[in-house]
Parts: C-alpha cells; structure tokens; sequence
C-alpha cells in the first residue's frame, strides 16, 4: 500500500508540473502589450475576430506625442467594445512599444503577423513604415501610419499603405502658399527646420521645390536633433540669412527647444509647425508667452472645439471618470485613424459577410470610403484603388493667449 500511494504520489505531482509548464510555455504577444483591446467576446459569440496590429512609439524619441496617440487608438477600441458599436465582429487591437527603432519595428510587425495573425496594421514612424512597406505589400496588409511621408502616396510601391492626413509635404506647401498670399512687402523668405530622420527630411526636398514654383525662396536650412535640448547655434546660423519665416518638422520637444532659444535670442523670425509640431504640449513645454503668436497646421481636433465628432470622444471620457483636459489633440488623432480602420474593417464585412476577412479585402472596404466623415476631429476622407491619400487638405492654426486657435480653415495648396 506505501507504494502504491507513493506512485499515485508522483503522478500526481507529474500532472501539476505538466500544467504549470503548459501555463508558462503560452506564447501569446498580446500578454506583453501595450495594447489589448477587443470588440466583443473572444468569438464565443459566433462572430467574426479580426485582429489589428499596433506600433507604438512610447519610449523612444518622438514618444511625447507617439503617447497619446497610442492612448487614442486602445481609447476607440474600448469605446466601440463598451458600446457594442459594431455588429457582427470581434475587434482585437494588440500593440506594442517598439521605441522608435527600426529593427525592433521590424521584430514586432513580423511577431504580429506571425504570432497574433494580424488583419490589418496601425502603426506610427516614418523610418519604419518605409522600411516595412515592401513586407506590408507582400504580407497584403493594409496599413496606417502616423507618419504622412510623400513617398507612402506611391501606390507602385506602397499598395496596402493608406494616408489619413495630409502628407508632410503637401503641409509644407499649404504654409507656403498661405505666406505668398498673406505676406506683406517684397518676397517672402524661409528657413526649414528638421531632425536628421527619415521623418525629418521626408517633406525638405518637395517644399524646396514647390517654394521655387510658386516664387517662395528657402533660404536656410538647418538640421536640430529630435531630442535636442540646445538649438542656440542653428537659430544663429539661420538668423545670418534673416528668413521672415520658418517651418519646423520635429514634434514637440525640439519644436520647444527652438522656440525658447528663439525668444532667448530675440530672433523674430515667424515659425510654422507641421503636424506633429503642434499642439497643446508645445505650450505645455515652454509656456504660453513663449508660444504666442507660433503658428502651424492642425491636421486634427482641438478636444475642446465644438465638433460633432467629440460627443463619441467625451462620452468615452466620462465612463472613465475623466473630461477633455485629460487628453490632448494627439489623443483626437490616434481615435481618428482607428475610427477610421475600423470603418474600412465594416465595409469590407458588409461586402464580405462569410469566413475570415483578409487584408485584401479590408483594403477594398477602406477602398469604397467616400467623403468619410469624421465629424470635424480631421479632414473628410476618400479613398480609391488608385489613390490611398485620404485629402491633401489641412487648417492652419495660431496660438492666442495660451490656446490653439483656428486662423484657417481647411485648404489645399491646389486651392
């Protein structure tokens, strides 16, 4: 009998080694993301699951504004998943910090793909979406990125790539056309401020050119590291050539940095910010006597602007006991370019409404959205097989007395 219960024992023992093995050995990427959102149950419900893939820059050098816009994105997916917004389908968004670094994009897309059997792609960084975009192709994914390079507009090369905002570069000829037209005196003069990334320098070389074209001269440029703490020898270096104005290309950080050593230097040179060197922590940084009277593009909502699309927004916000000083613009345009895939997704759906959804046939329903409307939080959206930038239409914004405002609504450099 001692042997007998010494070998039930071990068994025993053996079977609850087995399962803490099996528990320890689950090789699931979500369990280390930074994101894990779903729309609905597991697919216990006899819905489809369609997973969506996330890059994030969260820690590395564009993560001042890379933050709330990953908050925005896992914001919208809670939000239709509390809501039961969508019918029919279980959305699943999993995301990861890859830190601004290319390889480790690269590691995480394919993790994605492989692991988690991703549908479609949000991601972030224009290093990255570049350096993706021929993988993306092959693996026939479609996705969005938050960078708005010039070169994802190539259809020839970029086929699953979607843009949901103007591109840098039809930003910096927007600025350019409105300073031709509102500049007073003799011909206007501009300096280009940029990091020495790909997203740095997508648009230089497209404002150059259209600056020559419409009798706009650049004047300077000058290169000012993404983290840069210190821009007092490049605004010297500019200040020789004396540009009326100037157009920044960082996010918010450098774009501080350049504005403080400005004021410092009694430079009154007028600076423009694209996308990502605008918004409320540019004031937040170097404080609101400082950025008074900074201009530049607002590609998305101010979350304190009376547009229909913030109902969706604040009503998120409340059932987190939270209001709209808890998020910035950027947060508005991570939930846009999710409310947006998410459109893509049900249009592909009603069209397809048996089996698993493919990337193919997610890019044809973002393919079919016309006019989409995203209720003032960003520009209206179009897309089709033979063009994958949403609008080349911006607004331009000034900062008054601490805040963002409008000084023009939205236009095109085609206008």
């Amino acid at each position: 009998m001692k042997k007998r219960g010494s070998k039930y024992l071990w068994m025993l023992m053996g079977a609850l080694l087995l399962l803490v093995l099996a528990a320890c050995s689950s090789d699931d990427a979500s369990t280390d993301s930074d994101v894990d959102s779903s729309s609905g149950s597991d697919g216990d419900n006899g819905n489809r699951t369609v997973v969506i893939g996330g890059l994030y820059d969260i820690t590395g050098g564009t993560g001042d504004v890379g933050t709330p816009y990953a908050e925005g994105e896992k914001a919208y997916f809670e939000y239709i998943t509390e809501n039961n917004l969508v019918e029919g389908l279980n959305l699943k968004l999993v995301g990861k910090d890859y830190a601004y670094q290319i390889p480790e994009a690269q590691k995480i897309y394919q993790e994605l793909r492989d692991k988690e059997n991703v549908s479609a792609v949000l991601g972030w960084g224009t290093g990255d979406t570049e350096a993706l975009r021929q993988q993306v192709a092959t693996d026939e994914l479609p996705y969005f990125s938050a960078s708005y390079s010039e070169n994802l507009k190539n259809l020839e090369e970029s086929p699953f790539n979607f843009l949901i905002a103007a591109s840098y570069s039809d930003q910096g000829r927007a600025i350019l056309k409105w300073i031709k037209e509102n500049h007073e005196g003799d011909n206007p003069t501009v300096a280009l401020l940029y990091n020495d990334t790909a997203f740095g320098r997508s648009p230089v070389e497209d404002i150059k050119a259209y600056g020559k074209e419409i009798g706009v001269e650049i004047v300077d440029e000058q290169v000012i590291d993404v983290k840069a703490t210190e821009a007092q020898s490049q605004l010297l270096n500019m200040e020789k050539k004396n540009p009326d104005y100037a157009i920044i290309q960082q996010t918010w950080n450098a774009t501080a940095t350049i504005l403080r050593d400005a004021k410092t230097l009694g430079i009154d040179t007028q600076f423009f910010g694209l996308n990502w060197a605008t918004g409320e922590g540019v004031i937040d940084i170097v404080g609101a006597d400082v950025a008074e009277g900074y201009k530049g593009i607002l590609g998305h909502a101010f979350p304190y602007e009376d547009f229909a699309g913030m109902a969706d927004i604040k009503k998120y916000l409340e059932s987190k006991g939270k209001t709209i000083e808890d998020i910035n613009q950027k947060f508005v345009q991570g939930w846009s370019a999710a409310k947006v895939m998410v459109a893509g997704i049900q249009a592909a759906a009603e069209k397809h409404p048996d089996g698993d959804l493919t990337g193919t046939q997610i890019r044809e329903g973002l393919e079919s959205l016309q006019d989409f409307d995203l209720g003032g939080l960003g520009a209206n959206l179009t897309f089709s097989a033979d063009n994958h930038a949403g609008t080349e239409k911006v607004r331009l914004g000034v900062v008054k007395n601490g805040k963002w405002e409008q000084l023009e609504d939205y236009f095109s450099y085609k206008d």
